[in-house]
C-alpha cells in the first residue's frame, strides 16, 4: 500500500543512500491541564523568581506523553526509526494540547540491527550526522519555566537606576539556559550517548511564564572519548557545519551561553532621550551594547579556556530590549581537534544541503504552510 510521508524528495534520496526507505507519518498528542493547585503554586513560586518547577514538570510531562505515543506508533508499524521530529504546544479549548510528528523509516539492509531511534531535523541533517560518524539514538529535549520574579526584579529594580550589569538578572537568565541544557543531556545520558548535536533553542510565552526549550539528538560517535559518555558534548553546529568540522578533525566539546543584563540607568536614560532628538551618535546606547557585548563574549572564552577548547565556533549573537533593560545572548559551540575523526564520504551530495522549497501557494482562505525544513 502507498505510504503517506512527510519526507520530501531529497530526504527520501540522503536516506537511502543510508539504507533507509520512507514509512509513514507518525504522530502523538497529549491535551493536559496544569490544574488549579498546580496554577497557584506557580502564581506564588513566581513571585520569587527563577524557575517555576511546577510549570517546568507539567510541560515536561505533557511532551513526554505525545513523544511516547508517536514512538509506540512507529514501532507499530515495525519502523526502524524517526525522523524530521517536531513537537508543538498549543492552547486547545483552555488546555494545552503536545504534539509531536516525525516521518518513520524503514532499513533496506535487513541484515543490519541497528537500535530504533528518533532524530531532530530533517532527513538531510541525520544524513549529515550519520555520515559525521554520529549515530542517531534519541530525540531529545531540555526545558524550564521561568520568571524574572518580583524578589529578584525588586533589588535588580532598583539597581536599574544606575548604569552597568544587573548581576540578579544577569544570573537569572544565564541560571535558566544551563538549567534546559543540562536537562538535554541527562536523557542523552539516559540513552547512552556521548553526544547532544543540532540542539535548537527556542523560547516561548505560555500561562504567564516563558519557557525555553533545547532540543537534538543524542548520538553516539565510536571516535569520541569513552570519558564522554559521562559528559556528552553538545553543539548547535548546523549538520553541514558538523560534517565540514569533522572532515577538519574538529569534534564539538559544549555549546556555550551567556547573557549579560544591562540598564542605560535613569540619569543615561534621561540623556539618551534628549540626544534622540538631535542628530548624531548617543554615546550612552552604543558604550552600553558595547559593553554588554563584551561582557557576554568575554564569558564564552574563558569558559572555552577552560574546556581546553582550539576555538568557539558558530557564535550568534542576540540584543534584546525589555522597559529599560538591554539583553545581549552569545551562543557557540566549542571545538576541539581529536584523533579518529572522519567522514564516510568525501562531499555530501546536494540532495544534502539543497533546502526544499515550499509548493504551496497562498488560496482565497488565506492560508500558509508553515514548514521547518
Amino acid at each position: 500500500m502507498a505510504k503517506v510521508t512527510g519526507l520530501s524528495g531529497n530526504e527520501i534520496y540522503c536516506m537511502s543512500l543510508k539504507n533507509y526507505a520512507p514509512g509513514e507519518l507518525v504522530v502523538g498528542n497529549s491535551v493536559n491541564s496544569m490544574g488549579f493547585l498546580r496554577g497557584m503554586a506557580a502564581g506564588f513560586k513566581g513571585m520569587a523568581g527563577g524557575e517555576i518547577t511546577q510549570v517546568t514538570q507539567s510541560i515536561e510531562e505533557g511532551r513526554l506523553a505525545a513523544f511516547e505515543r508517536m514512538t509506540a506508533e512507529a514501532k507499530r508499524e515495525g519502523a526502524a526509526g524517526v525522523t524530521g521530529v517536531t513537537g508543538e504546544l498549543k492552547d486547545f479549548a483552555g488546555n494545552t494540547e503536545f504534539l509531536f510528528v516525525g516521518s518513520s523509516l524503514h532499513e533496506l539492509d535487513e541484515g543490519r540491527s541497528l537500535p530504533f531511534f528518533t532524530s531532530a531535523g530533517s532527513a538531510q541533517e541525520l544524513y549529515c550526522n550519520i555520515d559525521s560518524g554520529y549515530q542517531p539514538l534519541a530525540h531529545v529535549f531540555g526545558n524550564i519555566a521561568y520568571m524574572t520574579g518580583f524578589g529578584g526584579g525588586l533589588t535588580g529594580a532598583l539597581k536599574t537606576m544606575v548604569r552597568g550589569e544587573i548581576a540578579e538578572y544577569s544570573n537569572i537568565f544565564n541560571q535558566t539556559r544551563h538549567a534546559a541544557l543540562d536537562r538535554i543531556v541527562a536523557q542523552a545520558k539516559a540513552a547512552r550517548a556521548n553526544s547532544v548535536v543540532g540542539i535548537r533553542t527556542q523560547i516561548m510565552f505560555w500561562h504567564g511564564t516563558h519557557e525555553m526549550l533545547m532540543t537534538g539528538t543524542a548520538a553516539h560517535n565510536p571516535a569520541l572519548p569513552t570519558e564522554y559518555l559521562n559528559s556528552p558534548v553538545t553543539s548547535d553546529l548546523t549538520a553541514e557545519e558538523l560534517w565540514a568540522m569533522t572532515q577538519l578533525g574538529y569534534a564539538p566539546v559544549k555549546l556555550l551561553i551567556s547573557a549579560s543584563i544591562y540598564s542605560l540607568g535613569t540619569v543615561g536614560g534621561l540623556k539618551a532621550a534628549f540626544k534622540a532628538f538631535t542628530r548624531g551618535e548617543i554615546s550612552d546606547l552604543t558604550t552600553l551594547i558595547h559593553d554588554a557585548r563584551e561582557l557576554a563574549i568575554g564569558r564564552l572564552k574563558n569558559e572555552a579556556d577552560a574546556l581546553g577548547a582550539a576555538d568557539v565556533v558558530g557564535v550568534k549573537t542576540y540584543i534584546a530590549e525589555f522597559g529599560h533593560l538591554v539583553e545581549f545572548l552569545a551562543i557557540g559551540t566549542a571545538i576541539k581537534k581529536l584523533p579518529g575523526l572522519a567522514t564516510q564520504t568525501p562531499t555530501l551530495p546536494v540532495q544534502a544541503i539543497t533546502a526544499d522549497k515550499d509548493t504551496w501557494i497562498d488560496g482565497t482562505l488565506g492560508m500558509v504552510l508553515d514548514r521547518s525544513n
